[in-house]
Formats: C-alpha cells, sequence, structure tokens
C-alpha cells in the first residue's frame, strides 16, 4: 500500500539514535543480500560508526518516521549521498522516494553516490529519479572487494556539476602527471638499455584498461606513449626512442 504522506515525517536523526539507525541499517542490509555482499561490520561497531556521524558537523542524517516508527534514513556529507537506506518491511512504498527528494532539496548544486554493481533494484531506483551512471569499478577500493558504480544527480545546473566533477578529475590527473614525469626522470640512471620498452608500455595500457575499459588498451597505448615521450622531453631526454 503506497505510503500516506501526511503520515510521513522526516527530520533530523538525534545523536541517541544511532543505536536505532544501525539496527535498521544492519537489518536492510542482511534482506539485500546477495543483491548487495554482506556487512562486514558487527552491529555493536555500526552503533559506534553511526554515533560519530552523528556527531560529525560534517554530515546530515535525516530519517523517515511514521509517528514513532522509524522507517529508513538518508546520510549525506558536502557532495555525496553515503547511506540510503529502507527498513526492508516498507520498501516500496515511496520512503526512499520522500529522503531522495530531500536529499535533492538539500544538496540543489548535485551529489554523487556508491551503489554496488549487483544491486540492480537501487540502480534501477536512482536512474528513475534522474540519476546517472558516472563509471564503475572493480571493487578494490570498498572494503567489500566487490564491484561498484558512482552514480550522480547533476542538481539544477548540470553542466556546472559535471565540469566541477571534470575539475577534480584534471586536478587529480595533474598530480599523477607530475609524479609519473619525474619517475620517467629518474628510472632512466637506472636502466640497462637506454632504449624505451615498448612490450612494457604496452603492457601497462593493458592494465590501465582493466580500470578504464571504456577507452581500451589502444587508446590508453597512446597516451602512455605520449606521456612517456613528453615526460623524457621535459627531463631533456630523447623522445624519438
Amino acid at each position: 500500500m503506497p505510503t500516506d504522506e501526511v503520515d510521513l515525517s522526516l527530520r533530523r536523526a538525534e545523536t541517541r539514535e544511532a543505536s536505532a539507525l544501525a539496527d535498521l541499517y544492519s537489518r536492510a542490509r542482511v534482506a539485500a543480500v546477495p543483491m548487495m555482499p554482506a556487512a562486514l561490520h558487527t552491529n555493536e561497531e555500526d552503533r559506534a560508526w553511526f554515533a560519530t556521524k552523528l556527531a560529525s558537523s560534517e554530515h546530515e542524517t535525516w530519517v523517515a518516521e511514521r509517528g514513532d516508527d522509524l522507517l529508513g534514513y538518508a546520510l549525506i556529507d558536502h557532495g555525496w549521498l553515503d547511506h540510503l537506506f529502507i527498513r526492508p518491511d516498507v520498501t516500496g512504498q515511496g520512503v526512499g522516494t520522500a529522503l531522495l527528494d530531500l536529499v535533492k532539496s538539500l544538496r540543489p548544486d548535485g551529489f554523487c553516490l556508491w551503489v554496488f554493481e549487483t544491486n540492480a533494484g537501487a540502480r534501477r531506483f536512482y536512474r528513475r529519479h534522474g540519476l546517472v551512471d558516472l563509471e564503475g569499478t572493480d571493487g578494490s577500493g570498498n572494503e567489500e572487494k566487490a564491484p561498484d558504480v558512482r552514480m550522480a544527480w547533476p542538481g539544477t545546473d548540470p553542466l556546472a556539476f559535471f565540469r566541477g566533477l571534470i575539475d577534480d578529475a584534471d586536478a587529480q590527473l595533474g598530480d599523477l602527471l607530475a609524479r609519473r614525469a619525474a619517475l620517467t626522470r629518474v628510472v632512466q640512471a637506472h636502466k640497462r638499455d637506454p632504449g624505451r620498452d615498448r612490450g612494457r608500455e604496452r603492457r601497462i595500457a593493458e592494465a590501465m584498461a582493466l580500470r578504464a575499459p571504456e577507452l581500451g588498451a589502444g587508446r590508453l597505448f597512446r597516451i602512455v606513449d605520449a606521456i612517456i615521450t613528453e615526460s623524457l622531453d621535459a627531463a631533456g631526454g630523447d623522445p624519438a626512442r
């Protein structure tokens, strides 16, 4: 039965509610298996984690309830929706939509989130509400080591939002290129053969393609070639080698 929006209320969570939120989270994670991998932490650890988040000025936690009945919650920081979980017995009743709409109103400039690749239901839900897929990973960066997908709601000015993400990526890329150029320079003194190892460069590109399949090994080989060529040129080497 659809949720009666008149009876559904949304409010900021209180610090005393850490245990109740942890209990809801534990129930939701158990019910989501195998769409989501099993949680790695105990309920006691979750309670301590929620207590820390509720006390943090960098996070906001909002709850959905009917009367005194806790139905779900959303945990957000500046540019991320970290959690959106609904009690398993009230899914499909509009609680998640109400919380997501609230997050959109609180973050009109847009936000990102991570969702497990296998969690098809959640990904459909977010797409239905205007979020888009940005990138997928092999899961090496999360605790569960399970492939996940970064999704985003681009806010009221999508061009500005995506350009902001591009600026962030370019800043990281600049740091990585500076590091790569420095390493390319210093390794030259330790090479027996002063020439370039094209086989190694191709293997580097193939390994990178596992992380960036959209570009593919061929394009990445050309990018690696350009990076090494320009790094050697900057170091005073011969880029033609």
